[in-house]
């Protein structure tokens, strides 16, 4: 067999044609160089960030509107979850970041092409759990920069708009807006006194929805009331005593319906120039805020539906 000799540090290297790994002339092989390790967020595309401390002003910046259930001071809510993400993406939002806890990195591989121009932050697991608003971290939070809607855009086709009067909860308030979405109402309202619908658990509850429907947060109860007159809209409030049956009633042309609150039902200003609206129920007094919004409006579809036949 031909060799081919070659100087080394340790004397003579031979080389047998063909072979990989050199072997000096004392018979050792000479190791080839190891290559270090892909970081995991440069293995979905990423370029590998250092990792964030506890007092990042990036985390400190989503705690306070974690904790205070609102956007950040540069108008971003605080998306956590991979659907969430995923849901950001699908409806266009601007995604002004996105922090991952440093063993789910991984997760971040199928949007890797679309996360290309966003800022991703890599945490500490432990660091990211004190950032999270949930009790099982998926280990990914975004910051989301939610679309500015006007009224007129809530009163676009045959309009169905959905009013939340003095909510405090946010599952029942995302509750409402996934089914706004579900049943085609148009557009929400959320009367000032409302639980914000940029509270990271309402925007959890509303799967998504909030990224598409048109909606209008803190708004004052008598403006509402007079630019829905203005414009033709009838107004229903949900009632769980007296008032006209839902079946009985025609919520197929322009209309708002308006949910109150469970312990104190819709507000007087709204009550007093409102169409009170009652679903029969059996055995039990009254229904959830959500579950009430979701018959409602599913009785507005179907008989929307009816005249699309």
């Amino acid at each position: 067999m031909k060799l081919v000799y070659a100087k080394s540090k340790n004397g003579l290297a031979v080389i047998k044609r063909g072979s990989e790994s050199p072997r000096t002339s004392n018979g050792r092989h000479g190791k080839r160089p190891s290559r270090p390790a892909k970081h995991p967020i440069e293995t979905a595309g990423i370029p590998s960030p250092a990792l964030l401390s506890e007092k990042n002003p990036l985390l400190k910046k989503v705690r306070r509107a974690a904790a205070h259930g609102s956007l950040t001071e540069d108008g971003c809510a605080v998306a956590e979850s991979v659907h969430l993400l995923e849901e950001a993406l699908e409806s266009d939002c601007e995604i002004r970041a996105v922090i991952v806890a440093e063993s789910s990195q991984r997760v971040l591989a199928p949007y890797a092409s679309r996360l290309k121009r966003t800022r991703v932050a890599v945490a500490p697991d432990a660091v990211f759990a004190k950032l999270s608003t949930t009790q099982t971290p998926q280990g990914v939070l975004a910051l989301v920069r939610p679309p500015v809607w006007s009224f007129d855009q809530l009163l676009r086709g045959l309009p169905l708009v959905v009013v939340l009067d003095g909510i405090q909860d946010p599952g029942n308030a995302g509750g409402i807006l996934r089914a706004a979405e579900a049943f085609g109402a148009t557009g929400a309202v959320f009367l000032r006194g409302t639980v914000s619908p940029y509270n990271p658990k309402c925007l959890r509850a509303s799967a998504g929805s909030l990224f598409r429907l048109p909606l209008l947060p803190s708004i004052d109860g008598e403006w509402l009331i007079d630019a829905l007159t203005e414009n033709r809209i009838e107004l229903y409030s949900a009632t769980s005593h007296a008032g006209r049956l839902v079946a009985d009633t025609n919520l197929a042309g322009p209309c708002a319906i308006v949910i109150g609150s469970e312990g104190c039902g819709v507000s007087r200003t709204v009550e007093s120039r409102a169409t009170a609206l009652r679903i029969p129920t059996s055995k039990v007094e009254s229904l959830n805020a959500a579950v009430a919004a979701g018959v409602l409006l599913y009785e507005a579809a179907r008989q929307r539906a009816g005249l699309r036949a």
